[in-house]
């Protein structure tokens, strides 16, 4: 007491549950456990009974059907609970605190359970036994006897509507036997109605879909009819008569530890397939089931078509547009299934051209993302994927780039109405170089190596060591609204070709292409659960990925402020990899030696591409003091040709601002810019007409303290400063003048003085005589604040921030149109010999 007394105001406790109901330490989980409608957080006076002093404040929230532990943490009890903690505090500071005295009336002090009190009793209603198992969730685990053995069961929700088909599974204490099904293990209450738990956990830790027990190594197998044990029996003569080396085939029979070879595979396939005609048998089925037991198994379900892919059914959103019937996929695709979030919740996605709503798209949840990211764990580990040819897995990467580009008009124009990009630049870029992407790392797929190394301390014996690549498991992507297809090729293709399995997540603004492109790759033959979609929330999905610890890599492109508590997160949770594309403020130096007609073309395209909505814009550009008025009006002349209008009308140069929010904020950008005394040479207003449409905007006479020359607008706003003429130092030193590393660029006709400069200008790009000439091929990534790790290019890329820079061939050049990626590699003195004779100097 001398301790909670000791501040001058006394001491306040926060605590998940409405007092005085639910004391302890699991007082959230009995909220589940008794079925509360209610739940919600006191913050209270303490005192030496700790949970008994008087009530502050309280706030409640209603608790869904399928609420966890987890989901009223993340939706209600944590971001409510910060705000309620700052209003305490200020209640406190003002004199305004109320005391109100707990009752003690229907408290209860209920402690966390112990594994051997949570056995579920089946004997009761279905709600009863749902309440059980998601209040027993991760700790400890509510659980029940299969076949004599412990299980415990873990993700459940209550089952609306009938059924689906499965196969019977007596358990003990249940009133009647429960399913196994496609959608997970359906368990019948006393009240006749059902529930439905997700994955299943045995014993020895190993942790399954409860949809595949029936199909997992710890359970039982199919029965055979008569008429099947024949068969197995010709089958196990087939083996016999491969397997010439073993005296009897067993059940447990390993075909290749009886050393078959990969022409016995196909021998095997194709004796089987004579002998039983009419089943689809591939040679993979063979290394997925190599024990004599399982190849029956497999064998038998094939046989019965149980193991036949359920057809995509995809509920569409249509909408007759750019002379087409687009069907666009709205819901979470979730392990090659699109079902609805599992709260039920939906959003519109809105168009920016007119502000209408496009479509309802679903608003996944917390145990949306448990589920993906058990699928693709499953995925990884026991699919397909994981134990497939990377021949193989290449050819189905090419295949999903061909269909991307039939339906490349569909995706360009889903893109126009859901992200406002210029119909001809999203069918270019955004799609195009989409499809370029997955191509480009389809054929890495056979080519991952690793090395042969030397052993020095091995001698005399000559020993050596081998390397070999492998892929990390199950990956997260979050991708901003910029360029949604494009950035979700860049992020995935990489991550598919390696054999990882993925979990993404698109921007909540701009969802419709990647949900899209989820259909395309079940056309392709993408195996389920390798590709995840997940719309939603950052804070909620995207937080949920980041703490996630089945998750072993998490891929980031935003903002700079976000990336950093992605960054937290990934170390507090698993120490996962992160690989982050962040904010940038690339700067363009135009000398006064520059051809100026391409400087002005592409001086406009480094701030007006894409809206300005681009991630290696040039935030702010240098121009030499003698040609700077000369070049603004030049600038503004263009600007003024420039068509504003609808994207998908062919000759629009200028589309809509991807939301209004950002419309918002870069009009409150400009008004910054002019309080602080830049001038406001062109633009700096919103269209007038419907959607959210923002002129060019052109500032001049910036100076570098000015907010708008330090902090990225990512939007149609070029900011110009002039520099004095000859001042290379100078103004190299106030190009650097940032915490941002993502781009920058040079005009000038001198090859010395371009070196010059590319070498001193600190990011991980530097364009001469160009812009946005990005490459599959060419690595992408910045330093310092603007992130870490490279997209696109070679799999191995050594980040360094001297005067090295370069890559295997990093130099894309046209005459003197030179793009250098600082990587490693080639010494300055090298790329000067490659380049030296390209101008007259």
């Amino acid at each position: 007491m001398n301790i909670i007394d000791h501040p001058k105001h006394g001491s306040i406790i926060y605590h998940p549950s409405i007092l005085p109901l639910h004391r302890g330490a699991s007082a959230i989980n009995w909220t589940l456990i008794q079925g509360d409608r209610k739940a919600g957080f006191t913050v209270f006076w303490a005192d030496d009974g700790l949970d008994t002093g008087p009530i502050l404040l309280q706030r409640e929230c209603a608790v869904e059907p399928n609420d966890t532990v987890d989901t009223l943490y993340n939706r209600f009890l944590f971001p409510e609970g910060i705000k309620a903690m700052v209003e305490s505090v200020q209640l406190i500071a003002d004199g305004k605190a109320p005391k109100v005295p707990q009752t003690e009336e229907g408290a209860s002090y209920e402690g966390i359970q112990k594994k051997s009190n949570a056995k579920v009793n089946l004997s009761q209603p279905a709600e009863a036994i749902h309440n059980w198992i998601r209040g027993h969730d991760k700790v400890p685990g509510a659980w029940t006897l299969i076949n004599g053995l412990p299980v415990t069961l873990y993700g459940s929700s209550m089952l609306g509507g009938s059924a689906p088909a499965g196969q019977a599974l007596e358990i003990e204490g249940a009133p009647q036997p429960a399913l196994v099904t496609k959608s997970g293990l359906v368990l019948y209450g006393s009240d006749g109605k059902a529930l439905v738990v997700k994955n299943l956990q045995f014993d020895d830790g190993k942790m399954i879909p409860a949809s595949k027990y029936f199909s997992s190594g710890d359970t039982s197998s199919v029965e055979l009819t008569d008429e099947e044990k024949k068969m197995a029996e010709e089958i196990r003569n087939i083996w016999m008569g491969i397997l010439s080396n073993v005296p009897a085939v067993e059940d447990t029979t390993d075909f290749f530890k009886c050393g078959a070879a990969s022409m016995d595979v196909v021998r095997l396939v194709e004796e089987v397939k004579q002998k039983c005609a009419g089943v689809q048998l591939q040679n993979e089925d063979v290394y997925m089931a190599t024990t004599f037991q399982d190849f029956i198994q497999m064998f038998v379900r094939k046989l019965r078509g149980e193991d036949q892919e359920e057809e995509l059914v995809v509920d569409y959103a249509t909408k007759e547009v750019n002379s087409m019937t687009l069907k666009m996929p709205h819901q979470c695709f979730i392990n090659g299934k699109f079902e609805d979030a599992e709260n039920g919740k939906s959003y519109n996605t809105i168009n920016p051209t007119d502000g209408s709503v496009i479509c309802k798209v679903s608003y996944a949840s917390v145990g949306d993302v448990d589920r993906a990211v058990a699928a693709a764990k499953e995925a990884f580990d026991n699919g397909p994927w994981g134990r497939m040819n990377p021949r193989d897995r290449g050819s189905l990467l090419y295949k999903l780039a061909d269909l991307m580009e039939e339906h490349q008009e569909e995706l360009a124009t889903i893109e126009s109405i859901d992200s406002g990009a210029v119909y001809t630049l999203a069918l270019k870029t955004h799609v195009g170089m989409s499809i370029q992407t997955f191509r480009y790392f389809a054929g890495w797929c056979d080519k991952i190596q690793g090395k042969t190394i030397p052993i020095n301390q091995a001698r005399p014996n000559r020993n050596l060591t081998f390397t070999k690549r492998e892929p990390l498991g199950v990956c997260a992507i979050v991708i901003p609204w910029n360029y949604p297809l494009m950035m979700l090729a860049w992020k995935s293709a990489a991550c598919l070709a390696a054999g990882n399995t993925l979990v993404l997540k698109p921007a909540q603004v701009t969802p419709l292409t990647a949900l899209k492109f989820a259909e395309i790759s079940v056309k392709a033959g993408i195996p389920k659960g390798v590709i995840n979609i997940l719309p939603g929330s950052g804070g909620m999905v995207g937080q949920r990925l980041s703490d996630h610890p089945d998750i072993r890599k998490l891929g980031f492109t935003g903002s700079t402020p976000i990336g950093k508590q992605i960054m937290k997160s990934c170390a507090l949770s698993n120490l996962k990899k992160v690989s982050l594309e962040l904010g940038g403020k690339s700067p363009l130096i135009i000398f006064s030696d520059c051809d100026m007609d391409k400087a002005v073309r592409m001086g406009m395209s480094s701030v007006f591409f894409n809206k300005g909505e681009n991630c290696i814009a040039a935030g702010r550009l240098f121009v030499e003091e003698s040609i700077h008025d000369e070049y603004i009006n030049r600038v503004v002349e263009e600007i003024k040709k420039m068509k504003i209008g609808d994207p998908l009308d062919r000759s629009t140069d200028h589309g809509p601002q991807n939301h209004k929010a950002h419309l918002d904020k870069l009009l409150e950008y400009c008004e910054v810019g002019l309080k602080e005394g830049a001038t406001l040479v062109y633009g700096g207003r919103q269209v007038d007409r419907p959607g959210f449409f923002m002129e060019p905007t052109v500032f001049t006479n910036v100076e570098d303290h000015m907010f708008i020359a330090k902090e990225e607008s990512f939007g149609p706003v070029m900011v110009v400063s002039k520099f004095p003429d000859g001042d290379v130092d100078g103004v190299l030193r106030r190009a650097n003048d940032t915490e941002y590393g993502l781009a920058s660029g040079v005009f000038t006709r001198d090859i010395n003085k371009a070196m010059h400069v590319s070498e001193r200008l600190e990011a991980g790009t530097v364009f001469i005589n160009t812009y946005n000439k990005t490459d599959v091929a060419s690595p992408f990534g910045g330093f310092k604040q603007s992130g870490f790790g490279k997209d696109l290019g070679e799999h191995e890329h050594i980040e360094t921030q001297g005067g090295l820079f370069g890559s295997s061939d990093p130099l894309l050049y046209d005459l003197c149109l030179i793009s250098v990626v600082r990587c490693w590699g080639r010494s300055l003195c090298e790329l000067t010999s490659i380049c030296s004779g390209l101008v007259p100097n």
